[in-house]
């Protein structure tokens, strides 16, 4: 019944921000014709056949997925404290991010390229704010969010420092793919290491993971020597006992340590692999039914199982088959930003979508592999499922800078 009216209220929402969404054509539309001159900011349909197109496949695929975790995350929070607060941000989380999509979507990516310099870092003036006045470190071991004054919203920096840091490497890959210029090389390592150093301060190891694979599946695709790609992973290689020594935290090591064996410390810092995987393989083929996991609904059921763990949650009640249903869902939509990357109409759009889908390769990837035991634990949120505002609104904006784009390629494959 709760998962019949969630879902009612959904589509009227979704018919809503359709109107909205015409409304936005109707008004950029006399807004051009009333400029008509300059550079030409956003971009509408035209009556030919190299107009524009709002890319639905990816917008309705994302909204799915939307909707998948708006019924998990409704059982998911069922017995926990604030679940219905919870997923009613959750649910204004996603109504925002779409309408934000949407407009961004219409612009043109390229005026991003100018901007790029001031978000990066503006980004990076977030992340020595969270080191001086964040919260989070209490209740969390990890100083990670800000507080919105006024208004109380709390919001995660380095969520939308991953999307500064792709629109300025994006940039500076394009360049060196002109000028072959080492000094440029020199500037991306510098534009890396700045924001990865900050997130391992807080500490979060997993989402400046994030960053340092976004910088290597763009300098792949740009087709860097593959000399520059070995010693980067040498130097990460022989560096580890120093890492382990100086810069991990103990929580960090004992995860690891339990990642190889969670037998080590059943009760503690392996409680939370040994309850993932009891609860994934519960669930068998399909499932105990929403909102009747033994786990998944019991008090001493698996930690954070409406963020970081909410893909047990999904195995648990909807077994192997709707497990497979949302791993095909992803594979499509990034099997989408791939597509959509690989035919550009040019270089910079290239690197950026391919780096904003290395975003979310990382995060389904982390998420999923962390959840079933084959990747150690990180506070790695499954895009577009996971409950947590920040995170779904910027995972919108990294859909709508796809979709701007896709909306400005060359026109295959369904347009």
């Amino acid at each position: 019944m709760v998962v019949k009216v969630i879902f009612s209220a959904f589509l009227k929402l979704i018919l809503i921000l359709l109107k909205l969404y015409l409304q936005i054509i109707f008004i950029a539309h006399l807004i051009l014709i009333y400029l008509n001159k300059g550079v030409v900011m956003i971009s509408l349909p035209k009556k030919d056949n190299n107009s524009l197109r709002f890319d639905f496949i990816l917008f309705l695929s994302v909204i799915a997925l939307s909707i998948f975790g708006i019924i998990v995350l409704s059982s998911a929070t069922s017995n926990i404290p604030g679940g219905s607060r919870m997923l009613i941000i959750q649910i204004i989380s996603i109504v925002l991010g779409m309408g934000v999509c949407i407009l961004i979507s219409f612009f043109d990516y390229n005026l991003l390229k100018s901007l790029g310099g001031f978000f990066y870092l503006f980004g990076v003036l977030l992340l020595v704010l969270v080191l001086l006045i964040g919260q989070g470190g209490e209740n969390w071991g990890s100083t990670r969010w800000l507080m919105i004054p006024v208004i109380g919203i709390t919001f995660q920096p380095s969520e939308v420092a991953k999307i500064f840091f792709v629109i300025l490497i994006s940039k500076h890959f394009e360049r060196h793919s002109t000028e072959k210029n080492k000094s440029t090389i020199f500037k991306i390592a510098i534009i890396t290491m700045i924001p990865v150093l900050l997130i391992l301060r807080q500490p979060d190891g997993g989402t400046a993971a994030t960053f340092l694979f976004i910088l290597f599946v763009i300098a792949f695709i740009h087709g860097l020597p593959y000399k520059y790609i070995f010693v980067s992973i040498s130097s990460a290689i022989a560096a580890f006992p120093l890492i382990w020594m100086f810069v991990l935290k103990e929580y960090q090591k004992n995860r690891l340590r339990t990642f190889i064996n969670p037998e080590l410390d059943p009760l503690n810092t392996g409680y939370q692999v040994l309850r993932a995987k009891m609860t994934v393989g519960s669930g068998q083929l399909w499932g105990q039914g929403l909102f009747n996991g033994t786990q998944s609904q019991s008090s001493q059921g698996v930690p954070v199982r409406e963020s970081d763990f909410i893909f047990t949650v999904i195995a648990e009640e909807l077994g192997f088959i709707g497990s497979t249903i949302l791993i095909l869902l992803i594979m499509f939509i990034l099997f989408r930003c791939i597509y959509i990357a690989w035919n550009s109409k040019d270089l910079y759009g290239s690197y950026l979508a391919a780096g904003l889908t290395a975003v979310l390769s990382f995060n389904f990837i982390q998420n999923i592999g962390m959840n079933i035991a084959i990747l150690p634990i990180t506070g790695v949120p499954l895009p577009f499922v996971s409950a947590g505002g920040s995170a779904m609104i910027t995972y919108f904006i990294a859909i709508g800078i796809i979709m701007s784009v896709s909306m400005r390629r060359n026109k295959n494959m369904f347009a």
